[in-house]
């Protein structure tokens, strides 16, 4: 299998090493043989960069924590967490800032943490991967924003307003199978002033976990390309979390750009999580966003360390896996350079303008 270098949009190996930050460096230097990702792993799977997401953990007494197996045995609905306020997230959203710094700090010649697209370019022709800070759900920005000042002098370039529970800014959509996107109001008028604060500094606003009406405000505000980092094709899942094409239409109008999650629960037409299930979902629903958003408006949205993923993938080590099999799916080899990093660089550069 050749390698080829793959630009990922969202991982979560952060919350990782932040439930075992004694043991940070060597997760990530060495490896434990555990979760998606480190670094031998990145490299043998030419992992030349990606979003590596800020999320903030519900509490363990929170009901919906206990109920990750019930997506298992579909259909299921799994109630929304409780709201989360900032002065209990920041402290969580900053240890995990530091966690990105010291990986670059533990193998500088090896990561880089990236605030522009030519940083990028540069990481990855020095053979390092590039890094970009993202929040997964705004709980640690306050409604006043200050907050958003601090991590954007910090390096934070992408942010979803929510995940799946509700935050002062808008709605994010439950895990439901089967379901629509489309199950509350839009964003709040603080969130209406997030999105135009992250427009002035080109953070770029990313629409996974947003509910429809949330995207619907977010499109009428933004000056930017439509990005859902990690999501797939609601008409091949139909899952809450996945895109209708009526949405998949929109973000093809901006230029905007979609990240394939390799979640089984966003791929399976079934719902469930078994990870048994070969090749053809992820085709399936490639082949649909492709032809929905065309060839230059989707990626890889890996979702590593964040969950269940496809046993013929099985960690990031089996990205040649998956690209190989794209080329005998039939994509040429200039298709394949697109959803493995190509097209998240461009959509990058049209966002932040550099």
């Amino acid at each position: 299998m050749s390698l080829i270098p793959v630009f990922d949009g969202h991982n979560d190996f952060l919350l990782r090493l932040l439930n075992d930050p004694a043991r940070r460096d060597a997760i990530w230097t060495e490896g434990d043989g555990t979760g998606h990702l480190d670094l031998p792993r990145m490299k043998k799977g030419g992992f030349a960069g990606g979003m590596f997401a800020i999320y903030i953990p519900s509490p363990r007494d929170d009901p919906a924590e206990a109920l990750d197996a019930s997506m298992d045995k579909p259909p299921y609905d799994l109630p929304l967490p409780r709201l989360i306020d900032h002065t209990t997230a920041q402290p969580i959203a900053l240890a995990m800032a530091g966690h990105l710094l010291g990986m670059v700090r533990a193998a500088p010649d090896d990561f880089a943490l990236c605030l522009t697209a030519a940083d990028i370019d540069a990481a990855m022709a020095a053979g390092r991967i590039a890094a970009v800070m993202h929040m997964e759900g705004a709980e640690a920005i306050g409604p006043d924003l200050d907050a958003l000042q601090l991590f954007h002098a910090m390096g934070l370039r992408s942010l979803g307003p929510v995940w799946s529970r509700p935050t002062v800014f808008g709605h994010g959509v439950p895990f439901r199978y089967p379901g629509s996107p489309d199950t509350g109001p839009g964003l709040t008028d603080a969130g209406k002033r997030l999105i135009h604060e992250c427009n002035r500094l080109r953070i770029l606003v990313d629409l996974s976990h947003l509910n429809a009406r949330g995207m619907e405000d977010v499109a009428a505000i933004t000056d930017a390309p439509l990005v859902a980092t990690h999501s797939n094709a609601h008409a091949i899942t139909p899952s809450t979390r996945n895109l209708t094409d009526r949405q998949l239409d929109m973000i093809r109008d901006t230029g905007g750009m979609v990240g394939l999650n390799l979640a089984t629960v966003f791929l399976r037409p079934d719902g469930r999580q078994d990870p048994d299930i070969g090749w053809d979902p992820i085709l399936r629903h490639l082949d649909h966003l492709i032809g929905r958003l065309g060839e230059d408006h989707v990626g890889l949205g890996s979702d590593f360390d964040g969950a269940t993923v496809p046993d013929v993938i099985r960690d990031v080590a089996g990205l040649p896996a998956l690209i190989d099999t794209l080329r005998r799916h039939g994509f040429g080899e200039p298709l394949v350079r697109k959803l493995a990093f190509e097209n998240w660089i461009a959509t990058l550069r049209r966002t932040w303008g550099a």
